[in-house]
């Protein structure tokens, strides 16, 4: 394996991070120009920048322990380094003149768990670069530039959730996302209550699974009831108009809205347990992104004491569940859920993230 001082031939020239995210509410909702309460993790992915000298790109990813090399008028091929090339040209797009760069990527935040591992990587890249490069870039802008990047280059027709996150919340508050207006602040997360994350053991992966299809039905739906999105549904009994799968795709959507609406508005922990309880209801029936195994975590952690609500985070098809919990209460509740979970042979469920209550500053420079 690699040394950051074997790769550069010295120190970078610049380095940058990002955090992951775990959705509290508003799953699915990004793509329909909705409504999200994301919280970010405290892993975090890093990003060290250096001009290359050589007239290559040289991407190491020191978690996969993976080399990358290519020419400036070539590609990378899939895989990690298909997200930093789309940073990459999206910014030269922009009229900024990139290097042949040599990058090094190292990160804790956890893969296929649907804690946007990939997100954290294109911020960080675009924070590094922006550094290296000394060019202006507001963090909402870069937020549009990593959705692109996942977009056009990673090919997952991706919202915007994820990397708005990634650049602008914390660990300590929700990060309030309109995702039509970018409109976005920071809430309180109920009072006396934590938050944890617990891993299924099931990889998840938005390339190849059914995540560009809901996007697809979704915007079929909206076509059908005649708006722009699924945000635009004023009344919720118009979905029932529409054919099956649909129906259901788009209840999901326009209900999900409305339970973040109502947790932003200071809900106790309890009744926003119940919304989280309620969404995940609707993310397994309605939209039918859950699996057996995320489902029986789910059930498990619910039955705890001191759980309010959980429900699965991130896309689904695999991951984790985040569950809310009353304050000194979640690490005893997701271990005693473990430990039944992981009774069937081949279970690997573990805890991923006690996410803590102190909010902690986001820092751009490692």
């Amino acid at each position: 394996m690699l040394t950051t001082d074997s790769f550069f031939g010295g120190a970078p020239e610049a380095n940058a991070s990002a955090p992951g995210r775990v959705n509290l509410l508003g799953e699915h909702t990004d793509y329909n120009d909705g409504f999200m309460l994301p919280v970010a993790t405290p892993q975090r992915t890093t990003v060290a920048l250096a001009r290359s000298g050589d007239g290559h790109f040289h991407f190491y990813s020191s978690t996969l322990d993976a080399h990358v090399t290519f020419a400036p008028d070539s590609s990378a091929p899939q895989g990690f380094g298909s997200y930093i090339e789309g940073c990459i040209r999206l910014v030269e797009a922009e009229g900024v003149q990139v290097p042949p760069l040599r990058v090094w990527v190292s990160t804790d935040v956890p893969v296929g768990s649907g804690l946007s591992s990939s997100a954290a990587l294109e911020v960080a890249t675009l924070r590094a670069l922006r550094q290296l490069l000394a060019f202006e870039l507001d963090d909402v802008k870069l937020a549009r530039i990593a959705q692109r990047a996942e977009i056009e280059y990673a090919r997952v027709n991706c919202g915007i959730m994820d990397q708005m996150a990634s650049s602008l919340a914390d660990e300590g508050h929700m990060l309030f996302i309109d995702a039509r207006s970018l409109e976005h602040r920071l809430a309180p997360l109920p009072a006396d209550a934590e938050i944890i994350v617990v891993d299924s053991g099931v990889a998840r992966k938005l390339a190849g699974s059914k995540y560009n299809e809901r996007r697809a039905e979704c915007e079929e739906a909206s076509r059908k009831l005649g708006v722009q999105a699924l945000r635009d549904v004023a009344d919720p009994q118009r979905v029932e108009e529409l054919p099956e799968p649909l129906r259901r795709r788009a209840r999901h959507v326009v209900t999900e809205d409305l339970r973040v609406l109502e947790a932003l508005e200071g809900v106790s922990a309890e009744r926003f347990g119940q919304l989280m309880n309620a969404s995940y209801t609707s993310l397994r029936d309605d939209y039918e992104v859950s699996i057996p195994e995320l489902d029986e975590l789910c059930e498990l952690l619910r039955a705890q004491d001191g759980v309010y609500g959980a429900r699965l985070t991130g896309a689904g098809f695999g991951g984790a569940c985040v569950a809310l919990c009353r304050a000194g209460s979640a690490a005893r509740a997701a271990e005693a859920a473990l430990a039944q979970y992981n009774k069937k042979d081949g279970r690997q469920g573990r805890i991923l993230i006690p996410v803590p209550a102190e909010r902690k500053e986001n820092n751009e420079s490692v």
